[in-house]
């Protein structure tokens, strides 16, 4: 049986297994599932490398025990062929009183754990997608106003499009801004939450990606621009980069697989949703997946495997991009 993350509350059953891209999302809810319940039970965290902990608790003739135990599987999405029969043992066997909560965030569909656990009568599972901007902006307003932080309109919408539907990140802003505050009513602008974020130039910064990826001369300037005289991280930029040439392949396959709304597909936010289809016309397929390998290339150069200066790095990173052609 197949639930929406919205109706697993109040928990019915003995086994769940939890999948899918929003990791944030996941965990948050495995881990109130675990807290949910008996007082006195015994509560369990494992890997999948280390399944025999739930039986070796168990103390008993049951798969649990005489006192009631709830387990949660962290990452049951890189188990072996021989841990993932041992998953699906432990999932089709739960005695009433107790709870196993598998999660697998991010596992393929093509694993054969994942098809078994979605045909086990005995599971309940749960799909945890990405949020579209909409939704994540409305978890967004809900963290703010139940912080009782003030932030200007068009600072929530940059909060947005920086953080990408990572719940964890914003709530580590909110913390952040909630210390800044200081329960003296400030409120938030853009520059203000920019600087909570690490954030130079946020606007120069956004003219910089939409250059690389209308593969402009311009380019070079603006990182010159940011690197230098605005002193931008390099890993700032190159995180950017990444993000918004991954968001355009994943638009690009969806556009070709016929998706109406490719960008809303794509879980692209913000900037990003409304220029994908102008950026997307000056890059192949190989083109993007190639820039892709040359960004991880990079980032281990910025991380010290290279002598040169991280301004030549970038350089070089981006005129291979602007010079690219069919």
């Amino acid at each position: 049986m197949q639930v929406s993350p919205q109706h697993i509350f109040p928990m019915k059953h003995q086994s769940y297994y939890l999948f899918g891209e929003d990791r944030d999302a996941l965990f948050e809810t495995a881990n109130k599932m675990l807290a949910e319940g008996e007082k006195e039970a015994v509560r369990l965290r494992v890997d999948v490398s280390e399944l025999e902990r739930i039986e070796m608790e168990s103390r008993s003739q049951g798969l649990f025990g005489s006192q009631a135990c709830y387990a949660l599987v962290r990452n049951a999405e890189s188990a072996t062929p021989k841990q993932s029969e041992h998953v699906l043992k432990l999932a089709a066997s739960v005695a009433p009183e107790n709870r196993l909560i598998v999660c697998a965030a991010g596992i393929t569909w093509k694993k054969t754990l994942h098809k078994q656990m979605l045909a086990e009568a005995k599971v309940v599972s749960s799909e945890f997608r990405l949020p579209n901007e909409a939704q994540f902006r409305a978890w967004l307003e809900a963290e703010i106003k139940a912080s009782n932080l003030y932030i200007r309109e068009d600072a929530t919408q940059m909060m947005v499009e920086r953080l990408h539907g990572l719940r964890e990140a914003a709530k580590q802003l909110i913390t952040r801004m909630k210390l800044y505050d200081n329960e003296e009513g400030i409120q938030f602008d853009t520059a203000l939450v920019g600087e909570l974020l690490g954030e130079h130039a946020p606007q120069d910064l956004d003219d910089f990606i939409h250059a690389v990826a209308m593969k402009e001369t311009r380019a070079i300037s603006l990182l010159r621009q940011l690197m230098m005289n605005q002193q931008v991280s390099d890993v700032q930029l190159h995180t950017w980069l990444s993000m918004r040439l991954n968001g355009l392949l994943m638009f690009l396959w969806y556009q070709r697989m016929g998706e109406r709304r490719p960008a809303q597909a794509a879980r692209l936010f913000g900037q990003a949703s409304q220029l994908a289809a102008q950026e997307v016309k000056h890059w192949s397929a190989a083109e993007l997946m190639a820039a892709m390998k040359k960004l991880t290339d990079t980032e281990k150069l910025l991380k010290g495997a290279s002598t040169e200066s991280r301004m030549m790095v970038m350089e070089r990173l981006v005129l291979g991009f602007i010079t690219q052609h069919d």
